[in-house]
């Protein structure tokens, strides 16, 4: 197209649609974008999720309280821990069961190796994004040494499955810390390199630096969650406002940026790796001595629970209702991606060139498949239908926003 197609009769841009997605190289998961732009500029973004809806909430229903716990650690790869860990947490509350010290303790560090995990992954997507390969690779062999950590000691990659109702399954022996101080000690100098890369490097500066900027109060209002908000100086974390598992014994510090833009995000997580790294270097010779897990209940008291743990991508939520069963009568899940995407297509997309927008969608560590959810609606715009929550189970919707 040349040049004088792209202006209209008064000599001003045309605007055109461009669409991204569900099925692009660009996307390692479904989810479809429509950019308006005027020549490079974006000027209006939607987003269409919920291609991945795979009723995992439905399903809990169907299955005991334990059968849950490792449904719900499929919801995420990267996440597994934490979702095991938002659930079964609220089982206990409702159960009345309170898990020994050195349990709680061993799920916080197992949370802190998956935050490495997460953010070390992320890097590497988002500097693929923006096309810096040899970060990509260099990251990603680093991740390796994480993920070799979770087999060794968890027996797994990915699904390491940390978690038991009433405790934990694997015990931190002398020989598994020795291993991971040696380890944690080489991952601490690659942080410190992959920071001054970040900070100093100035391609990847011009890449990111005032890129997808929002303010502290912009993200708020948005809703924006985890390292996203940080990233502008809110100083919101889980770990930090309401101590869960292990972290009310030993807490955690906040890392936080007030810049707000791209830039600031990569700041803010490769900071929090440090973070991970110092916490469990402490911990390590101070978890308390004791029993591993105790006897949980198969059939929990009716009654409700709310719950939230600081997942590597922010704050997860989790409703989990009981009817006084062996299965559990409801199972609500909202996580950080569902909050964050709308910092983007609310905000940041508007304004920056649409060469921008893979490493400025990246900059939130989304994830498609946890946005598992439906909304059904029977009728017309003029005169809709709403179901109500009742009608609705009994075809089998298994959330109704």
């Amino acid at each position: 197209m040349n040049s004088e197609n792209m202006l209209n009769e008064n000599n001003a841009p045309q605007k055109y649609i461009v669409p991204i997605g569900p099925q692009h190289p660009a996307l390692k998961e479904p989810g479809h974008f429509e950019f308006t732009v005027e020549g490079e500029i974006v000027v209006d973004a939607s987003i269409r999720l919920g291609y991945v809806h795979r009723g995992i909430e439905k399903a809990a229903e169907k299955r005991t309280w334990t059968q849950v716990m490792y449904l719900v650690e499929r919801v995420c790869g990267i996440c597994s821990h934490s979702h095991g860990t938002a659930f079964i947490e609220s089982a206990e509350a409702l159960a009345g069961v309170e898990i020994p010290p050195r349990a709680k303790v061993i799920r916080s560090i197992a949370g802190e190796i998956e935050r490495l995990h997460s953010h070390l992954l992320w890097l590497g997507v988002a500097a693929h994004e923006g096309g810096f390969d040899a970060l990509f690779m260099y990251s990603w062999r680093d991740r390796e040494i994480v993920m070799d950590i979770l087999e060794n000691f968890f027996g797994n990659r990915v699904n390491y499955s940390v978690n038991l109702p009433g405790g934990v399954k694997e015990d931190i022996t002398a020989e598994f810390s020795d291993e991971l101080l040696t380890k944690l000690d080489y991952l601490e100098k690659r942080m410190h390199y992959y920071l001054n890369v970040v900070n100093k490097d100035i391609t990847f500066r011009s890449r990111t630096v005032n890129i997808g900027s929002l303010s502290k109060d912009e993200m708020s209002k948005l809703g924006a969650t985890g390292p996203t908000a940080r990233s502008a100086g809110i100083a919101r974390d889980i770990r930090v406002d309401r101590p869960y598992s292990g972290f009310d014994i030993f807490p955690i510090n906040i890392v936080l940026d007030d810049r707000g833009d791209l830039n600031a995000r990569f700041v803010v997580r490769i900071k929090e790796c440090l973070e991970s790294i110092r916490y469990i270097r402490e911990v390590l010779p101070q978890i308390p001595e004791g029993e591993l897990s105790v006897k949980f209940p198969r059939k929990i008291p009716t009654g409700d629970y709310m719950l939230s743990v600081e997942a590597p991508r922010g704050e997860l939520f989790y409703y989990v209702r009981s009817n006084g069963t062996e299965n559990p009568d409801r199972v609500k899940v909202r996580t950080a991606s569902l909050c964050n995407w709308g910092t983007i297509v609310s905000a940041v997309a508007k304004g920056h060139r649409l060469a921008d927008m893979p490493m400025i969608l990246a900059g939130i560590d989304p994830c498609f498949s946890c946005n598992d959810r439906m909304v059904v609606i029977n009728g017309n715009s003029k005169n809709p239908k709403i179901w109500t929550w009742e009608q609705l189970r009994r075809y089998g919707v298994e959330y109704y926003q």
